[in-house]
């Protein structure tokens, strides 16, 4: 895990466990059979090798007899749960007032259904070690927190028509994926457009884009290539992603064409 604040939350939990264990007079083995885990998973744990989940810290807090100082961690080990990245992203979405995003080769991601989501890290080169997929997925699943949060945000999303039938996961995971998108567009604060791909103008062709607006007036962009996402504050670089993406989505089809579009295809995957 190459990630350092996760790594320091994750050995600072483990150390509390290891004494509240060794005050107790338990070893490891007994410790995780008192909670339902291996002996192997409690001193991975205690060595910040493994991240344990809310029901490992709310058993050992019980069985310790910590009174809750152990089950007090979990907000904290949920967040060193997801990769750096994404807590720095979802922080800033978090911020935000209003976001807009283009996608051009697969679903963006605050739009994905797990499913969707963990088959694309599953065929992620050089492959994820099942952990690291879950870990992958978590995060991205929590960042979609951001539908729900109040005041709520205005959220624009703008799908290449080709993210809508490229069969990410298999016919069924695509099609919930679609089913969701209908369920999404239809929140009053969120707004998902369909490029259609015989436009014959398109401002889009750089790549995926992402606008975040927050709440003190700064706006920022947000891209992601091969092997590097970049934050983008330059005052110069955001105007011109601000320019690209208004004439996106001033090109692709209205909100309401969008949503009787996404409903089309997903009546050609019945």
């Amino acid at each position: 895990m190459e990630d350092e604040e996760a790594e320091a939350v994750l050995r600072a939990v483990g150390r509390q466990i290891k004494v509240w264990r060794e005050a107790a007079g338990m070893r490891q083995a007994e410790l995780g059979a008192a909670i339902g885990y291996s002996e192997e998973m409690v001193s991975a744990v205690e060595r910040g090798r493994r991240i344990p989940k809310p029901d490992f810290l709310a058993k050992a807090d019980e069985v310790l007899g910590a009174g809750g100082k152990l089950a007090f961690m979990k907000e904290d080990v949920e967040r060193a749960r997801y990769p750096k990245k994404v807590r720095d992203l979802a922080r800033l979405e978090g911020d935000a007032v209003e976001l807009g995003a283009y996608a051009n080769h697969n679903m963006h991601g605050l739009l994905q259904t797990p499913e969707y989501a963990r088959a694309l890290f599953a065929m992620r080169r050089p492959a994820y070690p099942e952990d690291e997929i879950e870990r992958q997925v978590a995060g991205r699943v929590a960042r979609q927190s951001v539908f729900e949060r109040v005041p709520l945000a205005e959220l624009t999303f703008v799908l290449e028509e080709v993210t809508l039938r490229r069969p990410i996961g298999g016919k069924m995971v695509l099609r919930q994926q679609l089913e969701h998108l209908l369920d999404i567009g239809t929140l009053r604060h969120v707004a998902i457009q369909v490029m259609p791909t015989d436009r014959e103008d398109h401002a889009g062709m750089g790549g995926s884009l992402q606008l975040l607006k927050l709440r003190d007036g700064k706006t920022l962009g947000h891209s992601e290539a091969q092997l590097h996402s970049r934050l983008i504050s330059d005052p110069r670089e955001v105007q011109i992603l601000e320019m690209r993406y208004g004439m996106i989505r001033a090109q692709a089809l209205t909100p309401r064409e969008s949503l009787a579009f996404i409903d089309k295809v997903l009546g050609e995957k019945a």
